[in-house]
Formats: structure tokens, C-alpha cells, sequence
């Protein structure tokens, strides 16, 4: 499967059909003609609302409702001109300092403290059970987290959850999982963008609507939590990252936030790009960068990355690869990671935010020996498979990566001249496009 041909990636048929292989994932994907008839929107989001409230207080993420959210493992925070990282505030410091990003344990988690509890007898760092203690004795923290476990346990017991009463101590109890657990949440700071005025309908804050400075910081907070959770646990041999933008991609909330899982397994996806990166040490520039190239589907570059349509998935889909021979994020030094953050960024600002979009974090495991470059996937959400791609594993996707192209691309040329976007970035033909520029290998 991982030995794919080239003309085996994309090959149109003589009735315009194109026929795509992932080659890393070896997934079917067409594009037929006729099936793609409506456009793809490049507009934002738009959200009548009869007022507009500062500071917000329209979801939990919001600055008015910290108290809805677990305690904060982390904040980001301007200090003059530079950045810092706050780290375990009590109750008290809460409401001290405005925040560019919080980081927070998921009240629901998907792989839960009780599993690594059970199965590892996991414990946690001692510096995490102290801040646990500490926050429990505060009178204020005390009462932050009964009332979160009373929520949480009422909501699930709504949900048909079978959740008996119980006392004040086990609820505390229940709430370690917001110190020791491995499931987080990085919040932006902001809901609706920046700007809007009563005469106005409201527009959601996406990825793209931040600079590319406040991008790289949310970049930067996010590697540095995925080095934290593999240093808090032990037992956590891959720390999924991702973010869902809008319903459609599965968020929950319409208000920018990251998700980090801490897991004892790779997971599908990277078990298969083990697989192919066994298979040949120079595979991700051999078949997916310089195929890309080859095929003009590279989009921007820099010196650091490179961002290109994608081809092989059930959405539409774009791509950064970082060029560094460092394989994991936290790994990456800041010019590194900024590198990938200006790309990510401008994609994100190219596509919209009216545009629902997963975006993937993808590297080397800490167990691994393969290696694998960081990158990134930003797949929209445009399309819902149904019972064709079911029987059949064959996914219909309603764009060629050539339209991806040329949607982002004009985009691109235009937010780089408003200064929207980082100027360092080359685009389309600016690209030099370098044969083998992926130095992970090296």
C-alpha cells in the first residue's frame, strides 16, 4: 500500500473523474464531475445579537465565566512587549490578569484519570497533587470546584448517565481530574472579533482573525503543553493536538480552543505513517512534499515550511510541513515553530472563518524510532460521508486540490499586501520549491 506510483496519487479519467490516493494513509478519494456545484464561501461566520457585551460572557470560555471552566493549568499573558506563561493561579489571581490563552483540564475528558489511574496507577507529579491540596484548602477554590462537579454530574445524569449522590469529599475527590488529568483545553481570548458595533452582525474570532504574532503564541503554548503532559504522565506514549472550529468540525463551543489528549497508544493514522516512513527513510519528501510540487499544489512557503492542497482525504484539505530536522513541536526552535504557525496562520485567514475546519497535529511519537516531520492538516468540513463512502470506503470529496489552490492562493497574494498575514511568506510561483527540503531525515 505504501509503495504507491506516482500516477497512482492523482489519475483523471477521460470523463474528468479524478481518482486520489492518500499515500501516507493509502484512502480513496474522487472528485466527480457535477457533484461540486456550490461554491466554497470565503465569508465570516454571522451571529445577530441585539447588544454587544465587553468584557464577554457569551460561552464558558469567556472572561466574565472562569468560573465555568476547571482551574487554569496555564495562562498566557503580555508582560510589556513580551509574553509569559502564568502557571497554577489560585482563585484569587483569576481575575488579576487579562490572558491571551488559558489552559484548562476538559470537564468531560475523553481518556480519563480513572483510566490511568486503574491501568498504570498513575498518581501524578507531586507538584500537581500540592496545587491540587492547595486549591481544595482555599476556601474560594473549594467552592469553584464543588460547583463544577455538581454541574458536570448534573449534565450527565440529563444525558441518561447513572450519577448517585454523593458527598462533598468524593466530589473533591472527583475533581483531581482537573490537576492530574491528561485531557486539555487551550481557550483564545476572545469570542467575536475585535471592532463590531451595535449596527453590525457579530463576527466569531477564528484562527485567522488573530495577527501572526498572537498566533505564534498560541502556537507556541500549545507545543510547550504538549511537553508538559508527556512530562506530567509517564504512561502517555502520544499526546493527540487538534482543534475543531464551528459545529460542523465538532466543536462544542463557537469560541477558538485547542484540545491536547495524552494517550497510551499512536492511533491509527500515525501507526500507518510508521509504516510508511519504515518503508523509505525519505518517504514524506519523496512522495508527498515533491509529488506536491511536481503536481503545482504548493500554495506558500518560508523558510521553515511549507503549505500545499492535500489530496487523498474525505474533505478538502491543506497542509504545512515543517522543513526542520526537528520531529516533534516543542522540539522546534521559535524561528522553526513561527515558521509553521505564519503558514497555518495564513491558510486559516485565506479560508475564512465562516469556514468549518478540523486542524490536525501530526509528529513523532517519544516511543518511536521512525521519524516523522511535524505537520500540520486543515480539513474542511464542507461535505458528510453517506452510505456510497460507507459501503465502499471510497470517499467523494467536492474539491480537486487544484481548486483548493486556486481558492487560497489569490487569497493569500491579497492579506499579504494588507499586512494580515506574516510578509516572510512566499506564494505560488514565488516558491522556490526546493526538491528534498523536508530535513527531518537528516
Amino acid at each position: 500500500m505504501y509503495h504507491v506510483q506516482y500516477h497512482q496519487f492523482l489519475h483523471e479519467m477521460p470523463d474528468g473523474t479524478l481518482k486520489m490516493t492518500n499515500p501516507l494513509t493509502g484512502r480513496t478519494a474522487w472528485w466527480v464531475p457535477g457533484r461540486s456545484g456550490r461554491p466554497i464561501e470565503n465569508r465570516q461566520t454571522e451571529y445577530a445579537r441585539g447588544e454587544i457585551r465587553e468584557p464577554e460572557d457569551y460561552c464558558a470560555f469567556c472572561p466574565v465565566n472562569l468560573r465555568q471552566t476547571p482551574p487554569e493549568i496555564d495562562r498566557r499573558i503580555y508582560d510589556g512587549n513580551q509574553c509569559r506563561t502564568v502557571s497554577r493561579p489560585m482563585p484569587s489571581d483569576m481575575g488579576q490578569q487579562p490572558f491571551l490563552f488559558r489552559r484548562v483540564a476538559n470537564l468531560y475528558e475523553i481518556v480519563t484519570l480513572e483510566y490511568w489511574r486503574r491501568n498504570y496507577d498513575y498518581r501524578g507529579l507531586a507538584r500537581r497533587r500540592e496545587w491540587a491540596a492547595a486549591y481544595k484548602n482555599d476556601p474560594a477554590g473549594r467552592e469553584h470546584l464543588l460547583e463544577l462537579i455538581r454541574t458536570k454530574r448534573k449534565n450527565l445524569r440529563a444525558v441518561g448517565e447513572d450519577m448517585p449522590e454523593i458527598s462533598a469529599e468524593a466530589m473533591l475527590t472527583e475533581a483531581d481530574s482537573f490537576f492530574l488529568g491528561c485531557h486539555q483545553l487551550i481557550s483564545a481570548y476572545r469570542h467575536y472579533r475585535v471592532g463590531a458595533d451595535k449596527s453590525d452582525t457579530i463576527q466569531l474570532c477564528g484562527s485567522g482573525c488573530m495577527t501572526p504574532d498572537e498566533h505564534f503564541e498560541y502556537f507556541q503554548f500549545t507545543a510547550d503543553s504538549i511537553r508538559d503532559i508527556y512530562e506530567c504522565n509517564r504512561y502517555v506514549r502520544y499526546v493527540v493536538a487538534f482543534q475543531n472550529w464551528l459545529a460542523p468540525a465538532g466543536a462544542s463551543f463557537d469560541h477558538l480552543h485547542k484540545q491536547l489528549v495524552g494517550l497510551d497508544d499512536w492511533g491509527t493514522s500515525i501507526s500507518r505513517e510508521v509504516l510508511a516512513s519504515r518503508s523509505d527513510p525519505n518517504f514524506y519528501n519523496a512522495q508527498v512534499v515533491n509529488f506536491s510540487s511536481y503536481n503545482n499544489l504548493v500554495m506558500a512557503e518560508n523558510q521553515h515550511a511549507s503549505l500545499f492542497a492535500d489530496f487523498g482525504h474525505r474533505n478538502p484539505t491543506a497542509a504545512v510541513y515543517s522543513k526542520s530536522h526537528h520531529l516533534r513541536p516543542f522540539e522546534h526552535s521559535p524561528e522553526e515553530l513561527r515558521g509553521v504557525s505564519d503558514l497555518v496562520h495564513a491558510c486559516h485567514a485565506a479560508q475564512g472563518p465562516k469556514m468549518s475546519c478540523n486542524e490536525e497535529w501530526y509528529y513523532q511519537p517519544r516511543d518511536c524510532l521512525e521519524k516523522i516531520p511535524f505537520h500540520v492538516l486543515i480539513k474542511w468540513r464542507v461535505s458528510n460521508p453517506a452510505g456510497f463512502e460507507g459501503g465502499t470506503r471510497i470517499f467523494i470529496n467536492p474539491m480537486r486540490p487544484t481548486d483548493i489552490r486556486d481558492q487560497i492562493v489569490p487569497e493569500l497574494f491579497r492579506l499579504r499586501a494588507e499586512g494580515r498575514i506574516a510578509h516572510t511568506i512566499q506564494i505560488a510561483e514565488e516558491c522556490p520549491v526546493q526538491p528534498n527540503s523536508l530535513r527531518y531525515n537528516r
